[in-house]
């Protein structure tokens, strides 16, 4: 099997030298670019994010990225914002999205027990066999810091509850999704990594 080619879109957020320290621990080199023909030609595509929907969309439009990811074959990881990035619109910002898996996020509702951002450890909930999963059972920790999220839908493949349930990890066709950070989600978040990789 020939080694994965990783590209990782760069698309701003601080979370990508994380992100490429988390596939270097699993022997992965990875490449950040938004270079059209590069993403085109890798083996796996990582859509990251930290920020605003509006303002990710905005780098994604400025760079002619929006047009080119929802064209893409191989296998796709949305990680927290980039994995909102994937659905059709986010309330933060009155943004519209990438228009490939049906949804908008919307902002948590906070409560006195409930703090928005959503930011820490919380428990996933496993409802369909999905070959990003494979290995990770119900109650399994991963690290979550978002204000928005998707309701759960035909795409959820892993629920997560605050307050109410959302999808805490998606599959549409080629396209995957995170809320959480992988990269800083130890153990079952380098098992989600290995799992994409794995994707063919």
């Amino acid at each position: 099997m020939n080694p994965a080619q990783v590209v990782i879109v760069a698309n701003g957020g601080a979370n990508i030298a994380s992100l490429q320290f988390a596939l270097a621990r699993l022997d992965v080199a990875s490449t950040v670019s938004a270079d059209s023909a590069q993403i085109r030609a890798a083996s796996h595509v990582i859509l990251p994010g930290v920020g605003a929907a509006a303002d990710g969309m905005a780098r994604l439009r400025q760079s002619g990225l929006d047009a080119l990811i929802p064209t893409l074959q191989q296998p796709v990881l949305g990680i927290c914002l980039g994995m909102q990035l994937l659905f059709e619109a986010s309330q933060e910002g009155d943004a519209r999205c990438l228009g490939i898996i049906p949804g908008a996020a919307a902002r948590f509702a906070p409560a006195k027990t409930r703090p928005v951002p959503h930011m820490g450890w919380n428990t996933l909930d496993i409802l369909k066999p999905c070959a990003l999963l494979a290995g990770l059972t119900d109650g399994d920790y991963a690290y979550f810091v978002h204000s928005f999220a998707l309701d759960v839908s035909a795409a959820t493949v892993a629920s997560t509850a605050y307050g109410a349930d959302f999808s805490a990890c998606v599959q549409w066709r080629n396209f995957y999704g995170a809320q959480f950070h992988p990269e800083r989600s130890a153990a079952v978040g380098a098992r989600l990594l290995k799992n994409f990789l794995a994707i063919r």
